[in-house]
């Protein structure tokens, strides 16, 4: 913690309930959607224009989040109708109504040119197995037999499940931009490592933040590595974004997450988020001084116990630090006769 900054605080102590919002500013509301996970809902937030409501994020595609949102349009959005839906990153749970939005109330979509890439990408990616690709990345990252077996016959995940078709077109916002939005101007600043090409919204006009998963209260988002790009390290673009954004960051700045809770304290928060990955590293790192494959790095990186639900985001972030500690020079790597890499430090 840097002790030159204010602590964390939260000014808002109870998240709103299930089709309800809370006012955080003048023509600003947060509303919660249900996700299906241990991470149980996603934060998604309505601006008011005078043409309507621009939406951030809007949750899974799922009968009842439609239920949910059809709700909030009828009672805390008051029956304007949805102008813009903003999309600050490409995972499903942020992006997954973007296209509803789209084609049943005729809202603009506005997001990174990246993050549409990515999801229009996905969603028409349908698989019905996992791929030859899919099934070599988890015998590389050391996949426990059992698992491996029963995974590589059933239906993988697929972003169609959870996100809704999505149409051509969308407005680009990127790095360096200003977006007027509920009476303010707003700059855009990109962050990476959780989400390529993810975007925050800084106010100039009062102390608020919209920092979708970039900048969250308490947990720390996932860094995954995935078989479409293995040799990534999202580790590094993680902190190059936090290091960027931090300097931006002030202690009366009320930051509106993707997840948990609104907090003020954005500093200490910054120096946390850093410090957290290095000492991850570091306990990586005195682990490696014999040989482990990713799937044996998880009491090093987690310092607790993982379910097989949490089983696949814990593989793919193991991956990232050890792809992160290569790209150092910290660490090496062999084949196993299973196919898996055996990492060692130096």
């Amino acid at each position: 913690m840097d002790a030159a900054h204010a602590p964390m605080a939260c000014p808002w102590p109870m998240p709103p309930g299930e089709g309800e919002a809370i006012e955080v500013a003048d023509g600003i509301l947060w509303m919660r959607l249900p996700l299906p996970m241990a991470l149980d809902h996603v934060n998604c937030y309505a601006l008011r224009d005078g043409d309507g409501w621009t939406i951030v994020d809007t949750g899974v595609d799922s009968r009842r989040s439609r239920a949910i949102w059809t709700s909030l349009l009828d009672g805390p959005l008051r029956g304007a109708p949805v102008a813009r839906v903003l999309v600050t990153h490409h995972h499903p749970d942020h992006v997954g109504l973007a296209g509803w939005f789209q084609t049943e109330h005729g809202a603009e979509l506005i997001t990174t040119r990246t993050a549409w890439l990515m999801a229009r990408m996905l969603v028409l990616d349908v698989q019905a197995v996992p791929t030859s690709e899919t099934l070599a990345y988890w015998r590389s990252a050391g996949m426990k037999a059992e698992l491996f077996e029963r995974r590589q016959r059933e239906r993988p995940f697929n972003f169609a499940d959870v996100v809704a078709p999505m149409p051509l077109g969308f407005r680009r916002i990127k790095e360096g931009d200003a977006i007027h939005l509920a009476g303010r101007v707003w700059d855009v600043r990109i962050g990476n490592g959780h989400a390529p090409e993810h975007a925050t919204l800084w106010s100039r006009d009062d102390t608020l933040v919209i920092g979708g998963d970039q900048l969250l209260a308490t947990i720390s988002p996932n860094l995954g590595v995935y078989a479409t790009e293995p040799e990534a390290d999202p580790v590094a673009e993680w902190l190059d974004a936090c290091e960027r954004l931090r300097v931006f960051a002030r202690d009366t700045q009320v930051v509106l997450p993707g997840h948990k809770l609104p907090f003020t304290g954005l500093p200490t928060r910054m120096r946390q988020l850093i410090d957290n990955h290095h000492r991850a590293l570091e306990r990586l790192l005195d682990l490696l001084a014999t040989p482990h494959a990713a799937a044996d790095c998880f009491p090093a990186l987690f310092k607790r116990e993982i379910g097989e639900g949490e089983y696949g985001l814990a593989l793919v972030e193991s991956v990232a630090h050890l792809n992160h500690l290569l790209h150092l020079g910290q660490v090496t790597r062999e084949r196993r006769d299973d196919g898996a890499w055996a990492w060692l430090r130096r």
